[in-house]
């Protein structure tokens, strides 16, 4: 990662940079539902960022990541879901959104919590340390692409839901 980007918790004078990079990091995802900035927004307005970090550099916000808590059917606690995660096109590929991964599951980490778990590309995860975990699903999506990473020897079994916000469409 350059030297030069810095890592740090959102504050409210970051919220329409936030919204318009994950606009545009979303905006060529084959795989989007294009609603991204509208979970995160949604998740804002709940009270649900458990953890919100933006990236900047030459003072500008350039990406953000978003964690927030979710349930599991076994009643397991303290799992966190991680996303979105974006980071404005001309800056990708440079080591931004590992930062702002690393990062996010430090202060993860920090806060207590038992693990985290994602909806992501099969590829890209697994380098954090997130696997496919045989018995933990996430209702509606496969297997390889819903991953988890936990923080110590308990994995929880059942079904993982989201926070409500990402059903969140723009539209009400």
């Amino acid at each position: 990662m350059e030297a030069n980007i810095a890592i740090r918790e959102e504050t409210a004078a970051d919220i329409d940079a936030i919204h318009d990079l994950t606009v545009a990091a979303f905006r060529e995802m084959e795989h989007s539902s294009y609603t991204e900035q509208f979970i995160v927004a949604e998740l804002r307005a709940a009270g649900a960022l458990a953890v919100s970090l933006v990236a900047k550099r030459e003072g500008r916000v350039v990406g953000h990541i978003a964690f927030s808590p979710v349930s599991v059917s076994d009643d397991t606690t303290g799992w966190y879901g991680l996303g979105p995660v974006s980071v404005l096109p001309e800056y990708q590929r440079q080591g931004i959104g590992k930062a702002l991964i690393e990062e996010g599951l430090a202060r993860l980490q920090a806060i207590g919590a038992q693990g985290c778990c994602l909806v992501g590309h099969p590829e890209y995860y697994v380098k954090f340390g997130f696997r496919n975990v045989p018995g933990l699903v996430y209702e509606g999506v496969p297997a390889e692409y819903f991953f988890a990473l936990s923080f110590g020897d308990h994995v929880p079994q059942g079904s993982v839901t989201f926070h409500e916000a990402f059903l969140a469409d723009g539209q009400s």
